[in-house]
């Protein structure tokens, strides 16, 4: 891990200058984080007052997360080679921008394209927050400083659906205008407050034919599998996806020839790594449907105002804020294959009694109880997940490690909002026709507990090195760092090893 300028490096928790530093990058990644769920809340709103149909509705989740995702490593290093400060800072800006763009959009495609501008911001700032923290407090506080921001921004995550559901009562626009005046205090902060630090020894060329390569070849593949939704696999549509898949397939020659690749292709040789990355594919997936889809249940089926809609995954937040490191400390006791499994099917479990949430819906039976019991299988297995990511990864690829799970995780996110609505039958406007609307819902929640089940399959027969032995300040690092993990695992490798 690298450090701020000599000198610099020394923040420490009780000063005045640790907390403005903390308060900047939680503030930061909270933007990017809730802007990747709070959204979904108003869905339903922008679709009527922008006369868009469900594609639209898929785009304005979908651009947001195919530019995030194509570029966060991107952002990562950036950053480290002109100035995490810098480089965050210019996120913050450029996510202020896009969400002024989108508050004020005329229309579905003006909107949609504000969104992947927003994904852009998101790219840049994300890697940053936690790098900061890692690059500028003293090891001894380093620990502290980033279960704090942790515990911060899970706290965040908890109240952003509910702030978003009353932003939405007023006006769906709201929930993107507000970003700003918070973006102008981050700024403010940063500029005055947080340390200037980068990689010295950051080498070799930008991988901007990979980077090009990953966000046209995602970008086709959505576009191809959402237009699926209202005509069907016709030519047009093969040939976009396929253009798409040739662009991956190019990514990953450009990416085993390159001399500083994107993603290191050697790290997949691991089998454990690939495992538990395909593992995170399945899972996040399934938590992509269900994020968008029951809160749209819940509004069009169910009849729920948007802040009650928004509210109702919020005890998926608080389990696991309460109990992911306990699952991190089980997983480093009696390895992570087993939470591995487990978890999983627990979700899978919660997701088909949330399958039944129809016009009737009650809160306590209907709607509580499964997402309990959802939640509490995620908690169950994010954390022994991505410390298992890490776990098999050299030291020295620790952060690219981290930072391709969190890019898988986003991925499957992405594909799966675009491919299983296809699939389960919703599109066109049917999220305006409760009775349509009703039995795709139920179709594709059984396809996202089949992936869930998937995944937990290839856990139990994939994962099966215990996590490595680590010294007691080590351990007790790792189990500070409480992060919800909904949106995406951890971006960093600061949960490893304070140093």
């Amino acid at each position: 891990m690298t450090t701020a300028a000599a000198g610099e490096a020394a923040l420490r928790m009780g000063s005045a200058r640790g907390r403005w530093v903390l308060l900047t990058t939680v503030l930061g990644s909270g933007l990017a984080m809730l802007d990747a769920t709070v959204v979904n809340v108003a869905l339903g709103r922008i679709g009527e007052d922008l006369d868009a149909g469900f594609a639209g509705l898929q785009w304005t989740i979908n651009a947001y997360t195919l530019t995030l995702a194509a570029l966060i490593l991107l952002g990562g290093s950036l950053g480290d080679r002109f100035g995490r400060r810098r480089i965050f800072v210019i996120g913050v800006v450029w996510f202020a921008l896009a969400s002024l763009l989108c508050g004020i959009a005329p229309d579905i495609d003006t909107l949609i394209a504000a969104r992947g501008l927003q994904g852009v911001g998101g790219a840049l700032l994300t890697p940053g927050s936690l790098a900061i923290i890692a690059a500028s407090f003293h090891a001894e506080d380093r620990s502290a400083a980033v279960g704090a921001w942790s515990g911060l921004g899970g706290i965040a995550a908890a109240i952003g659906p509910l702030v978003g559901g009353w932003l939405v009562e007023w006006h769906w626009r709201l929930v993107f205008l507000v970003n700003v005046p918070v973006a102008v205090v981050i700024v403010a902060v940063a500029a005055k407050h947080v340390p200037e630090s980068r990689d010295p020894d950051a080498a070799g060329r930008l991988d901007v034919l990979g980077t090009a390569l990953a966000a046209g070849g995602l970008g086709a593949l959505t576009f191809g599998l959402t237009r699926a939704g209202d005509d069907g696999f016709s030519a047009p549509v093969l040939t976009i996806v396929g253009a798409g898949l040739a662009a991956l397939v190019a990514f990953v020659v450009v990416e085993a020839r390159s001399r500083s690749p994107l993603v290191p292709l050697e790290l997949f040789r691991n089998a454990q790594f690939s495992a538990a990355n395909v593992v995170t594919f399945l899972v996040y997936a399934a938590l992509g449907v269900i994020f968008v889809l029951l809160v749209l249940q819940l509004q069009v089926v169910a009849g729920w105002s948007p802040i009650l809609a928004g509210s109702a995954m919020l005890p998926v937040t608080l389990i696991m804020l309460a109990f992911s490191s306990r699952a991190g400390a089980l997983a480093q006791r009696i390895g992570p294959r087993l939470p591995m499994t487990l978890g999983p099917l627990l979700s899978a479990g919660g997701i088909l009694w949330l399958s039944t949430v129809g016009a009737d819906a009650s809160y306590g039976v209907d709607v509580l109880a499964p997402v309990v019991l959802f939640g509490s299988g995620l908690a169950l297995m994010v954390a022994p997940l991505t410390a298992t990511v890490l776990d098999s990864a050299e030291d020295r690829h620790a952060g690219i490690a981290s930072g391709v799970n969190n890019a898988v995780a986003r991925t499957a996110g992405l594909l799966a909002v675009a491919v299983v609505p296809v699939a389960a039958g919703i599109a066109g406007a049917d999220y305006t026709d409760p009775v349509a609307f009703d039995d795709g819902y139920g179709t594709a929640m059984v396809i996202s507990a089949g992936l869930m089940v998937a995944g937990a399959a290839l856990a139990a027969l994939f994962i099966r090195k215990p996590l490595a032995a680590e010294e007691d300040d080590q351990r007790v690092h790792v189990e500070s760092c409480t992060h919800c993990g909904v949106s995406g695992p951890q971006l960093h490798p600061s949960c490893r090893s304070p140093e």
